[in-house]
Parts: C-alpha cells; structure tokens; sequence
C-alpha cells in the first residue's frame, strides 16, 4: 500500500510531466503562430517559402527554429548575418506554452497542484478524463491559439485574417460529432459527467428546443444563400467603394497616391472618416435578410415536424411528441452558438454605426465572436463580448498609468480575444457574477 505522502508525490509528478508536456506542444504551436503572424499580412504561404532570416535570406536550419530555446542559443541575433532577431519571438512562443500549460491543469488536475486547487474551476466535462474528452480540449486550444495569433495581427494591422475564425469553427464541428461518438462508444452511452441542467460540454438547444434547432440550421443556410448572392454579384459587399473614396479624399487633401506620407486603407484614422457607414449598414442588413428570413422558416418548421405538442397546465410548459436527439442536438450546438455569437456583436455594429455615423466594429470582430460561439458556446460568446469592454477600460487605465498619455487607438479585436479566455479560465466567477446580476440563489450554472 502507498503511503499518503508518496501518493502525493507520484500525483504530483504526474501532473508535472502532463503540464511540461502541454507547455512542449504549446511551444511549438507559439512558433507556428509566429509564422502565421509575420507571413498571413503579407500574404505569404505558411509552408513556403521555408523560414529564412529576414535580413540575409539564408534558410534557417532546425535547430534555430527550436521553440525558445533557438532563440536563447544564438543569443537573439541571426547565426548567419548577426543581424538581431525580435525577442517577441520567443515571447510568444512562451505565452502560448503557459497558455497550453494552464489549460491543461485546469481540465485534468487531479487535486490541488502548486498550491492552486484547479479542480475548483475545471468545467464537469473535464471530469471525464482525457481519454473521452481530448476532442473538447483540442477544439479549445484551436480556438485560443486562434485567438492570439489574431490578436497579435489585429494589433498591428487593425484586421483579422478571416481563416482564423473560419478554422476554429470547423474545428468545432468536426470535433464536436467525434466526441459524440467517443462517448457512444461508453458502456453506458451516455456522458459520465455534465453540468448541472446541461446536456453537453456546450450550450445546446435542449431536448424539448426545436424552435432552436429549427432556427440554427435555418440561419446557417440563410448565411450560405447571402454569400451566394454575393458570390454572384446580386447584392454588393459592404464598403466595396472605400478604396475609390480614400484615393478621392487623398486628391482633394494634396496627398497624391504614392507620395511619403500618403493615407493607405491600412490607415484606422482614414477608415473611421468613411462618410457612407450608415448607408452600407443597410447593405449588410440586406445580406443578413436570408440568414433572418431561413432561421424564422427553419423554427417554424421544426415545431410543426416535432408535434403534436402537449401543454401542462400546472407549470404552463408545452412539450413535444419526441425529444431532440443528442446527434442533432449536438451540431446544432455549434450551429447555435456561432449564429448568436457572431449575431450578437453584428447587431451591436450595425446599431452603433447607425448612431454615431461611423463604423463600430470590424466585420472581423463578428467573425471572431462568431467562432468563440461555435466552439464554446453562445453563453460564453456573449460574456466574452461583454467582458471585453471592461478588458478595454483596463488596458487604457494602465496605458494611461505607466506612459503619462493615452496611447493610440487600438483594435476591438485584442480585447475580444482576452476578454473570452479570461471568462472561459475562470468561468466559476463569471458564473458568481451572473447570479449576483441576476439575483438567483446560487451562481448560474453554464456547460
């Protein structure tokens, strides 16, 4: 029999080969995020060309492409020219590992490590072990590493490369019905652990949500016939004459196209002076009309399919004559989740763009909540909206704090991305506060 104090210490162990390991692999994908930071703005392959040194083009070997440690070796400088190599490089790679590192404590820790109790904040469905749940916690890594190679971009370039959104929510799907299918494969057939009132490790329609159901696919047929129109040239993209506007704007300010100093459309100061906002609000309310009009018909039908519906007149609740299976329920989860998502913050970029005549938020800020959504739910989608303006707030304080000024505007972007990890890694918080603003009796329980 092991002694209690030996079993700590084979538990403890073991917890630190899987985070070192975690941090391992998350080294690596720091250094692909490297890449895809430094080549996705210019345009350039992520396989080819082979990295090289920036400076005197040699290809690098692959012991200066080891994560952290290359960098460290050749003593931030090129081994060919000697010319400096950016310490972000290193940094990055050394963030996504602690990232990496961290989420996997907090899923599978078992007991207290380093003197934190990471089950306190492990989701249920962590609970289940690695063997039945690695699909959920592939899908969030995806979506963090996602995340802050769109952050780094978003900072610099004021876009987001539209792949980083699209990926993780594919992820998302794919994923997502192979997890279904490891858990059918239990003895049971069932999931071993679950939050309360839930029936997946995402917020899903529920088993008596047709309207739901019916609404999520039909929204998403709805964005697939919009992007046919706009594939056709039936309806326009919004701010499709910008580029015309700025070289006419350029012209009347004296600054000719090509000129040192001249405005590019890469210019934030130049965008938000757009004079027709309000007028492509109306165009993009135009391409959602589909993706409203097929959610309304999808959950219409489906209540009329699911039927005939039974009323309980003691609790007012009606039923219907079958249940949503979980294999429909599941993909209509992400489906769900990515429409609300990135519904929620369209809504908000149309409404303040009408209001203030200029544009609120960047359609890739749509996308990005959008993907949050489908890959952890649209409960988590809409608090990591919400918790991005106070993540803002922040920033600005502190940037106020340590440079004596206001520093120059910055993308929404960032601070989405925060603002969702931050709420996904401490969602036991969020789900104080939830109950607090709604004054339940308890925390308000999310998958």
């Amino acid at each position: 029999m092991i002694a209690p104090s030996s079993y700590e210490t084979l538990l403890a162990l073991f917890n630190v080969v899987n985070a070192l390991f975690a941090c391992a692999f998350g080294a690596c994908i720091g250094s692909l995020i490297n890449v895809l930071v430094y080549r996705m703005p210019l345009g350039l392959g992520v396989v080819t060309p082979p990295s090289r040194c920036p400076n005197c083009e040699t290809r690098l070997t692959w012991r200066e492409n080891i994560p952290i440690f290359g960098w460290l070796m050749l003593r931030g400088r090129c081994k060919f020219c000697r010319s400096p190599v950016s310490a972000e490089y290193p940094i990055v790679e050394a963030v996504v590992a602690a990232i990496f590192g961290l989420v996997f404590l907090k899923l599978y820790t078992d007991g207290s490590f380093i003197g934190v109790n990471f089950n306190a904040i492990a989701p249920r469905w962590g609970w289940g072990g690695f063997a039945l749940t690695w699909p959920t916690m592939i899908t969030a890594l995806v979506l963090i590493s996602c995340l802050v190679a769109a952050t780094l971009i978003d900072a610099r370039t004021f876009q987001i490369p539209l792949v980083l959104t699209w990926v993780p929510a594919a992820t998302a799907f794919v994923l997502n019905l192979v997890q279904l299918g490891l858990f059918s494969l239990t003895p049971t057939g069932q999931l071993p652990h679950l939050a309360k009132g839930w029936n997946w490790t995402i917020a899903t329609p529920g088993p008596y949500g047709w309207a739901w159901f019916g609404a999520s696919f039909g929204g998403m047929f709805g964005l697939a016939v919009g992007n046919l129109l706009l594939a056709r040239g039936l309806i326009k993209r919004s701010f499709f004459d910008y580029e015309s506007w700025l070289e006419s704007a350029n012209k009347d300010a004296g600054s000719p196209e090509g000129t040192e100093g001249a405005s590019t459309s890469d210019d934030p100061s130049k965008w938000i002076e757009y004079p027709h906002a309000r007028r492509e609000m109306l165009r993009e309310l135009i391409f959602l009309a589909p993706c409203i009009g097929f959610a309304l018909l999808g959950a219409s039908l489906a209540i009329k399919l699911a039927g005939p519906w039974t009323m309980n007149f003691f609790t007012g609740e009606s039923f219907p004559a079958s249940k949503v299976p979980l294999w429909l329920d599941v993909p209509a989860a992400v489906c769900m989740g990515y429409i609300v998502g990135g519904g929620v913050v369209w809504l908000w970029r149309i409404a303040g763009t009408l209001l203030v005549g200029r544009e609120a938020l960047g359609l890739g800020d749509v996308h990005l909540m959008a993907a949050v959504g489908a890959c952890l739910g649209w409960p988590h989608s809409i608090l990591g909206f919400f918790a991005a303006a106070f993540v803002g707030v922040f920033w600005t304080l502190v940037s106020k704090l340590v440079t004596g000024k206001l520093q120059r505007q910055m993308p929404f972007g960032p601070y989405l991305a925060i603002g969702t990890i931050l709420v996904w890694y401490f969602q036991p918080l969020a789900e104080r506060l939830l109950g607090l603003i709604l004054r339940s009796d308890g925390p308000l329980v999310l998958p």
